[in-house]
């Protein structure tokens, strides 16, 4: 039982954690009238800080995998949301699903898009380094 706790309360907190940025983030975003909405600006802040240095990725490692594990629970309400408006979608399910799907279509393309130039960015980055390396070497 200890163990379990030990594990759990660490989680927790780093969920928390999460939590705590979103909702500072979403109220920021209200007060401010931003058009981005809380979550990107949350992310971008979460992004910020550990590029700073100020937050160590490991410690909130257990938090995320949590989170992304569980993430079925947060699409139950869309869900609820196609059983409750039935007769929009009869009429425009098709055009919604169209929508849906381009969009889909979109974030994947430019999601690859930017993994691959980081991806290529990063090995060019990688040889320029070992090569500066090679170089410096005294022979």
């Amino acid at each position: 039982m200890s163990r379990a706790l030990h594990r759990f309360v660490p989680t927790l907190f780093q969920v928390c954690l999460l939590a705590a940025l979103w909702l500072a983030s979403d109220a920021l975003a209200r007060a401010i009238g931003s058009p981005v909405p809380g979550g990107v600006l949350g992310l971008a802040a979460l992004l910020s800080l550990l590029l700073l240095g100020w937050l160590d990725a490991e410690r909130l490692r257990r938090g995320a995998e949590w989170l992304l594990a569980e993430m079925l629970l947060f699409f139950i309400p869309p869900v609820v949301a196609v059983v409750q408006f039935q007769a929009l979608f009869r009429s425009e399910g098709l055009r919604l699903l169209a929508v849906i799907g381009l969009g889909t279509l979109c974030v994947m393309a430019g999601t690859a898009l930017v993994v691959d130039r980081v991806f290529r960015w990063e090995r060019r980055r990688r040889l320029l380094i070992a090569t500066r390396r090679h170089r410096a070497m005294p022979t």
